[in-house]
């Protein structure tokens, strides 16, 4: 079933890849505007409810996102939060499911490990985008105007490229899937020709043969790479 409220964006990051200046993969745009919405969300007034803190407490917070909560402006927030979740393991250390550590159960170290895997944000975000993901298929799948937007991208990155496929597979019919992978693989594997290209000549850059060749689009080609991969 179609959701306006994972439409709107959607619709609103294919047509920015439409533009010039926007060079990046759309699915790329969404997940940075659902990491900035959740982390102003968690730092802000969320901290406060009971039902969030049950779960910051159990899932905590990947290392990339602890450190942009580090680096936000609200660190009373992030402080509050970390009170609670400090409390949360003191008692399981003493008497949960940690204190079996000291003996021969795996249930602590289970614990640990899963909570060094686990992130509040990072699920959350996932969540957001799974359904922007599923949307993006059925806007393909009955809007010709967007199907448009995504042949103009400038690329899908592996990961999102993959989703995307795979989202496409779940949904559409034999026929359909068909052509929808058609278009998913072009645009993928031109952005990766050129990517190729790009990074050869970086590479060949610093052969003095062709020190006084132009750059052309490889200054930042192993930026883009890594952007491109991960």
């Amino acid at each position: 079933m179609l959701e306006t409220i994972y439409t709107i964006p959607v619709n609103e990051a294919f047509e920015a890849g439409l533009q010039e200046e926007t060079q990046n993969c759309p699915f790329c745009r969404l997940y940075e505007k659902l990491q900035t919405i959740e982390l102003d969300t968690i730092l802000g007034a969320a901290m406060m409810e009971p039902d969030v803190r049950i779960k910051t407490n159990e899932e905590g917070f990947c290392q990339d996102h602890y450190q942009m909560m580090l680096h936000a402006k609200n660190k009373l927030g992030l402080a509050l939060m970390l009170e609670s979740h400090l409390e949360q393991l003191k008692k399981e250390l003493t008497e949960g499911p940690l204190a079996a550590l000291k003996g021969k159960g795996k249930t602590a170290g289970e614990r640990i490990d899963r909570l060094a895997s686990t992130c509040y944000v990072c699920r959350r975000i996932d969540e957001s985008l799974s359904k922007m993901v599923e949307n993006a298929v059925y806007l393909w799948e009955q809007d010709r105007d967007f199907r448009r937007k995504l042949e103009g991208q400038p690329y899908l990155c592996l990961t999102h490229f993959k989703r995307f496929a795979e989202a496409g597979r779940r949904s559409l019919g034999k026929k359909q899937f068909a052509e929808f992978y058609g278009t998913l693989e072009k645009l993928t594997l031109s952005y990766l020709s050129e990517l190729k290209e790009d990074v050869s000549w970086f590479c060949k850059k610093f052969d003095y043969r062709y020190d006084k060749e132009p750059w052309g689009n490889a200054k930042d080609a192993v930026e883009r790479a890594v952007t491109f991969l991960k």
